[in-house]
């Protein structure tokens, strides 16, 4: 018997619509590389319909996708008015600081005490 299966991509793109889930996803691809990055971005925006994303940032469509390519170098002015777009905001901490926004896993909430 054949499993049915999905095609990945819209599946992510679906996802992709909530803004936590896009929020994380786009972190984790920060961590990864510029590349990966620009990548998430692109993904989001797709999620999110690349068109009307390029209007209410303010730049053409051809240009984002342009400017979220692999080769792609945006501008900061121009990555702040997407990501504004996206409901989302960019976030600077120093090296090897815990987000406030997740708790360390190694520990309960309920207990101080390392979890084995």
């Amino acid at each position: 018997m054949l499993k049915r299966t999905r095609d990945y991509h819209p599946w992510l793109l679906e996802k992709l619509a909530n803004p936590q889930t896009a929020a994380d996803y786009l972190n984790e691809a920060m961590n990864d590389s510029p590349e990966m990055f620009l990548k998430a971005l692109r993904n989001i925006a797709q999620a999110r319909q690349m068109a009307s994303v390029a209007k209410q940032a303010g730049v053409r469509r051809e240009s984002l996708y342009r400017t979220l390519s692999k080769r792609g170098n945006p501008r900061l002015d121009t990555l702040n008015a997407v990501l504004r777009v996206l409901g989302l905001r960019m976030a600077i901490q120093a090296e090897g600081a815990r987000s406030a926004r997740r708790p360390d896993r190694r520990y309960s909430k309920d207990h101080p005490t390392k979890i084995a």
